[in-house]
């Protein structure tokens, strides 16, 4: 309970589902060259309880415009490779990248472990403007990475992706969204609590 990185030069898709499964959130490193998975158990977590969400008047603009088409894994290739450009010198390296597809096209995981992306399409355009990509285990939901559009044009798409997914995840019957690290602002402004280790566990553990 006193750390909260490790390390693995274990890639393989079975010891990247049992960090998931255990509360760890995956990331990457390289060092003195190689390549390793760093899962982090972390001391504190945002969760956005579906039904607490604050939907800023902008984002609601948006969504009475209509002009966006939310899916999901429509494209998940294209969402990789802009998270790969939003977050350049970042942990999605191309072996991170290759992990995560054999994740993706690995059909036998998807009643344990469950990756995918969303995406929000401009309508007029058929433009990818905003994405992330997450995983399913049992009931809950964890946000890995995302991107979305830097253009004025598009403020606030990223934030319409968010509301469109907790709408999505409500429906589909989830019980918790893990936002991951609770120190960005717009996690607090969307409405996330805030549980730390030993608090987020528990209800962890209720859920997957």
């Amino acid at each position: 309970m006193k750390d909260n990185y490790y390390w693995s030069d274990d890639l393989s898709t079975e010891f990247y589902i049992e960090a998931a499964r255990a509360g760890f959130i995956t990331t990457s490193i390289y060092h003195d060259n190689q390549f390793i998975l760093l899962p982090e158990i972390q001391f504190d977590y945002a969760v956005l309880h579906f039904d607490k969400i604050i939907i800023p008047k902008k984002v609601n603009k948006l969504i009475n415009e209509n002009n966006y088409i939310f899916d999901i894994n429509r494209d998940f290739q294209e969402v990789l490779n802009r998270i790969s450009s939003y977050h350049p010198d970042s942990w999605v390296t191309q072996e991170y990248i290759e992990l995560l597809n054999k994740l993706n096209i690995n059909k036998n995981l998807k009643k344990y472990f469950n990756l995918f992306s969303t995406e929000i399409y401009e309508k007029n355009t058929k433009k990818l403007i905003s994405g992330e990509i997450g995983y399913q285990i049992g009931s809950t939901y964890t946000s890995l990475t995302g991107f979305t559009t830097r253009s004025k044009k598009y403020n606030n798409w990223g934030k319409l992706q968010l509301v469109l997914l907790n709408n999505y995840l409500k429906v589909k019957g989830f019980k918790l969204w893990n936002l991951g690290h609770p120190q960005l602002q717009y996690k607090i402004d969307l409405g996330a609590k805030i549980y730390n280790r030993s608090d987020f566990l528990k209800l962890w553990e209720k859920n997957i």
